[in-house]
């Protein structure tokens, strides 16, 4: 642990993902609140709710992943060690592979949060929905925390194949197969490598940090809904 750099090590890329979280979570919400009031304001999609969360947080992937790549390749290449600082990545990048360069994985990672996004909130608004029926008032912060946390750890557990493959074609060499992005050919070639288990690594990290993620996540968003709507 110490040889690796101890918690500078841990938390390496730490400052590029925290400068990205803040306009990620803005857009995101923008977008899916927006798209949800559109789509609600049509009668048919009143009794499809479901359909609706689905498609408001679909769009608000594909938005919020404008920032959030080039975020997520910095920062992975950053604790991969390719470099001291963010900056230097983000300057070599530019200057070895283009604006392209920055957006390596785009689609992989969209068609990565997408199915995560059709699990977690579909999910996470019919929790809140069904306790809010069971005890007669809508859920308080804390209860939407907790159905925040499960849905996310189930969103999460599911598609870590998909997250696998996306940190592979992010930090792939230029020249490689990976680089080129296709997500059949990556996700094959791990089966092939390492079979199920290489599918899956990183599981319980990911669904453990996911879950507090989401506790705390989507607990914040519904007390700031909450109070200035009041």
């Amino acid at each position: 642990f110490c040889k690796s750099g101890g918690f500078r090590g841990v938390y390496s890329g730490l400052g590029t993902a925290a400068l990205g979280s803040a306009p990620t979570a803005a857009l995101f919400f923008c977008t899916y609140e927006n798209t949800k009031r559109l789509l609600n304001s049509n009668g048919f999609f009143t009794i499809w709710q479901p359909i609706v969360h689905m498609t408001s947080a679909a769009f608000g992937e594909v938005v919020t992943c404008l920032i959030r790549v080039p975020v997520e390749v910095v920062k992975q290449r950053r604790q991969a060690g390719f470099h001291s600082s963010s900056k230097h990545i983000f300057r070599s990048i530019l200057q070895l592979e283009g604006i392209a360069g920055l957006y390596r994985g785009y689609m992989t990672t969209v068609l990565r949060e997408i199915p995560f996004s059709f699990i977690q909130f579909p999910l996470w608004e019919g929790m809140k929905s069904f306790w809010s029926d069971a005890q007669g008032r809508p859920v308080s912060p804390w209860q939407s925390s907790v159905c925040g946390a499960v849905s996310g750890g189930i969103a999460a557990a599911v598609t870590t194949p998909l997250d696998v493959a996306k940190t592979r074609i992010m930090l792939a060499d230029p020249a490689s197969i990976e680089a080129g992005g296709k997500l059949s050919l990556v996700l094959r070639s791990i089966y092939f490598a390492q079979g199920i288990k290489g599918l899956f690594a990183g599981i319980v990290p990911r669904v453990l940090w996911i879950s507090i993620g989401g506790a705390i996540f989507l607990g914040v968003y519904d007390k700031a809904l909450v109070t200035l709507n009041s």
